[in-house]
Order: structure tokens, then sequence, then C-alpha cells
């Protein structure tokens, strides 16, 4: 991937900042629309559908998560006004927004066939989670609506709980519902253009807009251990959990109380009702005679009227409390519990002890939640007194905890369902803006620096360029931070620069001075010339030529050739301690003059060696060393100083023979004229494996086009004719 990839101009990242909003805002409008009108649609023609979530698709479709999600919270809220549990299904509307964008995403509304699949998982999330939320919102019970019929027809036929029936019956209308829903969203992606669809891709771009895979490098950066957009997922998931958790905590504490408050009211309400309809001065008689008394049958079928006017109403009953128990006065028959005939004695419940003495003493007592032989209740009891004042008996109302509790669980369903698509509502606009704003901003300018080109100074202008134009304009610590690494990267950038031509200047006048000192070694010799300069070229085509044909592949790196360039001037440097006379003498060398000449290698070296000892890096000094030493050697051994044979030769050592021999050969010198080149050629192939390195002097001669060019851009203007066979021994003994 290549950052340079980025889509778009500066100008269209404006624009797009303008207009994409308006855009995404439109789609959200229309897609909510569309929402209504296909819910009414399915509603006037009475068809066993929803068709209400193929706007929310279309959105999420083509605006990705957000849209989807605000389209599908938006239709519910909306459709709230009419029904107010329409509410409590936005989960099920974010949930298939967020399965939509993952199901478009991998191409399932590309081919029809890959619908299918589709269908089912849409099917699942709002047949179970659906059926889940109606089964705790009606009280554990079959709810109301369109699937109400089907679900009562399972639970009749199959003979299933109310759970499964309706779980059964939400999944099947949802197939039914969700395949017609997914074919008219296939056929409308169909239709419409792709680039009409992009058009309303919800984007926020805080920098210049990357292409497809820059951006897909760029979402996919690995981290060591956990991602910035995992970290900002957890962080605003655990946040927004917590707040869920402790708002629906503290709703469900409150919900409750206020209706257990509720509820005593009620009770207390229907105990003055049951002491309004008894008569205090016959409770007596009540006890004695009960049923067989006009008025007692009256005023019990008046309590009944009272016990079955609310369904909160657990237990009714009448109490005469003494000291051996609670002497029953009416105590009224419901569906699961057969109430006490008259004057029966009830014992005291021990939850009750610590009531007792206000109880026999016929004061009033707080209302009770106890959990003993009928359940868990909240109790009511209300002290009746006769005409002279006395307490005869307690009207006593018990409301169930349990339904008191059932009705705080289907408030906390409501609350949790509503906070749901609120929670993914805000983890989506939260992993969003953290998407465009910190992560992708990060990871593009990690990798703009990760792919940073040093090599060359075209490599390093487009590097920078490429920071420069990613553009990122966040307005928070991200700008500053790219801001640094821009001018960092341009400062660094300048200054290797700089570095780089002081280093070329030092470099192009140590090589000069180099050639200065080998020039002043040579001028000594009369008949040398340009020698130093032509042995450095031929060394070169000798060694690319190597590398052209493999040979030597592990040492002849870019940095070997180029220190053996360098230092080629130096192969003679140990001539400084050689007379003139001897350099310049016409003739052969005596065997004593030939010896004193030999010195020059090791001289050489030891020059060179002193060199080395002055400074920490040798660099090409040490290719110098060895040329200096080595470059007499022969091949087959016979060769001075040290008397080598073969590869214990240093290869640039081998490669210096064979240039200092061919130049010797072509140039002009006091004891000889040059030879002709095809006649020099010739004796450096005769001399292979004998005087030179085989492969070396292979490559020398396979570069005969490139040898000739040198040899003629150095030759003299005039040339001698060819010297006899004893001047030939002569020159390669005195090379």
């Amino acid at each position: 991937m290549d950052l340079s990839e980025i889509e778009v101009s500066k100008e269209t990242i404006k624009k797009r900042r303008v207009s994409l909003p308006w855009a995404v805002a439109l789609l959200c409008v229309v897609c909510i629309g569309v929402n209504f009108l296909f819910a009414q649609l399915a509603s006037r023609l009475g068809l066993p559908l929803y068709l209400d979530a193929l706007g929310t698709l279309l959105a999420a479709a083509l605006g990705g998560y957000l849209p989807g999600i605000a389209v599908g919270m938006v239709t519910n809220i909306l459709c709230s006004v009419s029904d107010a549990s329409a509410a409590y299904y936005g989960a099920v509307s974010v949930l298939i927004a967020v399965a939509g964008v993952l199901l478009v995403g991998r191409g399932c509304f590309r081919k029809l066939w890959r619908v299918v699949p589709a269908i089912f998982v849409f099917a699942l999330i709002g047949g179970a989670v659906s059926s889940v939320i109606t089964w705790l919102i009606s009280g554990m019970e079959i709810g109301a609506g369109v699937s109400t019929p089907l679900a009562l027809r399972v639970q009749t036929s199959l003979g299933l709980g109310s759970f499964l029936s309706q779980l059964i019956a939400d999944f099947l209308v949802d197939l039914l519902d969700k395949a017609v829903v997914c074919v008219l969203l296939f056929v409308t992606l169909k239709l419409l253009p792709v680039t009409f669809q992009n058009f309303f891709r919800l984007s926020g771009w805080s920098q210049a807009a990357l292409s497809k895979e820059a951006l897909a490098e760029a979402r996919s950066k690995q981290a060591r251990s956990l991602s910035l957009r995992t970290k900002v997922m957890m962080l605003l998931g655990f946040a927004t959990l917590f707040i869920v958790i402790a708002a629906a905590g503290v709703s469900f504490l409150q919900f409750r109380q206020s209706t257990i408050d509720s509820h005593i009211k009620l009770a207390k309400g229907i105990a003055d009702l049951e002491a309004a309809v008894i008569n205090p001065d016959r409770v007596d008689d009540y006890i004695s005679k009960g049923d067989q008394l006009i008025d007692y049958r009256d005023t019990e079928n008046q309590l009944y009227n009272i016990l079955h006017s609310t369904p909160d109403i657990q237990y009714l009953y009448v109490y005469q409390i003494l000291d051996d128990g609670c002497h029953v006065v009416f105590d009224l028959d419901t569906a699961d519990l057969q109430g006490e005939d008259p004057g029966s004695i009830v014992p005291f419940d021990e939850s009750f002890a610590p009531y007792l003495p206000d109880l026999l003493a016929g004061r009033s007592i707080d209302p009770l939640i106890t959990n003993d032989t009928y359940g868990w209740l909240l109790t009511v009891y209300r002290p009746l007194y006769d005409s002279s004042g006395h307490c005869v008996c307690y009207v006593c109302v018990d409301v169930s905890m349990g339904q008191i509790t059932l009705y705080a669980m289907q408030f906390l369903v409501k609350v949790l369902s509503l906070a749901f698509g609120t929670v993914l509502l805000i983890l989506a606009t939260g992993v969003w803006l953290a998407e465009y704003n910190i992560i992708l901003p990060v990871n593009t300018m990690a990798m703009a620096a990760g792919s940073f080109a040093y090599t060359s100074e075209e490599g390093r202008a487009d590097s920078v360029e490429r920071i420069r134009n990613l553009n990122i304009r966040t307005g928070d610590e991200i700008e500053n931070l790219y801001r640094a690494l821009a001018k960092t990267t341009e400062d660094s950038m300048q200054y290797i620069s700089d570095i780089q031509h002081q280093s070329a200047t030092i470099s192009r006048m140590q090589n000069g001075l180099i050639m200065v000192l080998a020039d002043m070694v040579e001028s000594r010799d009369q008949c040398t010339g340009d020698h130093v300069r032509k042995t450095a070229a031929y060394a070169k085509i000798i060694m690319d030529e190597l590398r052209k044909e493999g040979k030597f592949s592990e040492q002849l790196t870019d940095s070997f050739l180029q220190d053996v360039v360098n230092s080629a001037p130096l192969h003679d440097i140990g001539k400084i301690q050689v007379s003139d006379v001897l350099l310049n003498k016409p003739g052969k060398l005596t065997d004593e003059e030939f010896k004193l000449m030999q010195r020059h290698t090791t001289a050489g070296g030891e020059i060179i060696a002193h060199a080395i000892a002055l400074v920490s890096d040798a660099g090409y000094l040490a290719e110098a060393k060895n040329l200096a030493s080595y470059h007499h050697e022969r091949w087959d051994g016979s060769g001075y100083p040290a008397g080598l044979a073969g590869e214990d030769i240093p290869l640039s050592a081998r490669i210096m023979a064979v240039a200092d021999v061919f130049d010797a050969l072509v140039s002009r010198r006091s004891y000889k004229a040059p030879f002709p080149f095809e006649k020099a050629m010739d004796i450096i192939r005769e001399e292979s494996g004998t005087h030179f390195d085989p492969d070396v002097a292979s490559a020398f001669l396979h570069s005969e086009d490139e040898v000739r060019r040198v040899a003629e851009e150095f030759s003299e203007k005039e040339n001698a004719a060819l010297p006899n066979a004893s001047a030939e021994k002569e020159i390669i003994q005195n090379v």
C-alpha cells in the first residue's frame, strides 16, 4: 500500500465536510418515512407482517452504523406516540441495523441466493429478542401483537408454555416479514447506482481521505496488545454499562418502593371500605353465628365485591385478635385458598410476634411485609371500634409482594430495553468519532513514518510530501502531534540532506587528496602517467562483470566495490620509499635492484597500517592495505612479498593484479613502447590460471569493449611498434 493513494484533494475534503452531513440527514429522514409507510401499508392491508425494518436496513446499507441505528431508534420512539410498547423494541431495531451493516459489508445482498442467510439472521434477532421482551413485559404471558393469534394457536395445539409459544410465533412471523424486507432491500440496492449509494456513506474525515486499500490497512494496523479502537470501545462500553446499571438499579428500587407505597395506599383504602360495610357492634354475633345471620351474608357479599374490585388484592379477611390467636370474623375464599369459617382460631405467625402487644391492645400498626405461612405478603391491619370505643376486630388486606416485584421487573425490562439501544448508539457514535479523529490519523501517521524512504533524495522528498498531504485537521492534540511530526520530518530531512552534502564534499575532498597523493608518488616515475586512474577504472569494470556473472556474490557488495575503487590509487603507495633512479631506470633491473623494488609492497602495507591505527573506522583503508601489500602475488604462488596462492590472496589484490599488469602492457614505459590492445588481452588470457585468478581474468576478458574504451581514453596520441618477446617478460617482472 502506498500512502500516495490519497484519493481526494483538499477542496473535495472541504466540500464533503459541509455537504455529507446533509446527505446523511436526508437519508435518515427518507428511511424513517419508508419505515412508517410500509408499516402502515401492512396494517391497512391486514397483513401478519411488520415491514418496519426496510428503512432501517436501507440506512444501514447506504450510510453505515450510525444512520442505521439512528433510523431504528427514532422510528421506535415515534411509533411509541401511538403505541407506548413500541419504544421498548428499540433494541431489536438497533441489533438489526448492526447486523445489516455487517451482512451488507460481507456481500450478502450482491446475489439473491445470498440473501437467504441474512433473512434467517434478521428473523432470529427479531424473533428471539422480541419474544423475550414481549414475554417479560406482558408478565410472563403471551403478549398482544401481530404474532399473538399464532402464539395462542401454538400454545393450544402443542401444549407449550407461553414463552416457547411466543418465541416460535415471533420467529415464524419475523421469518416471513424479513424475507419480504430483504427482497425489497436487494431490489433497491440493485436499482441504485453505486456512485449514488456511496454519496450517503457517513464519514468524518479530519484529514485527506484515504483510498479503500489504504483505509483497510489503516484500520487493520496491529497493536502490541490492545488496539486504540478496542480501548475506546472498552472505555465507552464500561462507562455506559456502569451508567445504565446504576440508573436501572436506582430506577428499579425507586419504582419498587413507589409501587409498594401505592399498594399500601390501595390496601388502606380497601381496609376503609371493609370497615364501612361491617357493623362493629355485631362482631361477636358474627363470630358465634356466622352466615346464619342475614346481615352477615349481606356483609360478606359486599366484602367479595370489594375483593374482586381489583386484581392486586390477594386476601381479604377480618380477625378478632385475642391472646389465644386470631378469631375469624370474615375470611373470604380465593382461587388458591379457601377461607376459614367464622369463629375459627388462626394461630399467630412468628413474624407477627413483635406486633402482638399493639394488636392485643387494639392499637394501629404500620403496614407489614412478611414471608411466612401464606407467602410473601404486604399486609395492612386497620382496627375497628364499636360504639363504646373498644377495638372489637381488625379488618385485614393482603397484597402479594410477588405481584409487586413482577411490576418492578417489567419496569426494569422496559428501562433496559430503552437503554440498550441508547448504549449501542453511544458506542457507535464514540467509536465513529474516535475512528476519524484519533485512530485513523494516528495509524496514518504511523504508516507514513514507517514507509519513509531514506535511501534517496527523491524518496525522502516524496515521503515528506506524503506526510504533508495527510492534512490532518482534528483541531486537538492529534493535530498538534501531526504538525510536530511534519515539522520534525522536514527538519530532519533537511538536516540529512545537509549532512549528505557535506559528506559528499568531504568524500570528494578525501578522494581528491588520495588521488593527489597517488599522483605525487606516481609522478616520480616519469612513465606511469595516469596509471592510478586507469587501474581504478579497470578494477571497477572487473568487479561489475563478476557481479553480473554471479561470481563472489557474498564479497562483491556495494560497499566492497566502493572501497576497492576508492583505495585503488593507493596500491603503489609504497613506491614512495623507492629511489627515483630505480623507478626511472630505462633498462632491465638487476636482481639486487628488483629486490629493492619488491619492497614497495611491504612498505605500502606498513604505511597504510599506520594510517589505520590513527582512525577508529578503517573504512576503505582495509582494502587499500590488501591492495598495496598483495597486488604482486600470483595465483600459482610464485609472486611476492608473501608467496600467497589461489584464494589466500585477497580478492581485491587479485583484481588489481589484472588491472595493474594490463595497464603496464598498454602504457608507455621508459624501457618499452605500449603494446597493442589485442596483444595485451592475449597476454592476460595466457597468464590466466598462473599469474591471474581465472575468474577475474575471464571477467576482464568478457568486458573487452569497456576495457578498450578506457584504454583508448587514456592512450598516448602516438604508439610505437610492438617490442620483442624479451621486453614482454621484463614488463611483467617490473610492473
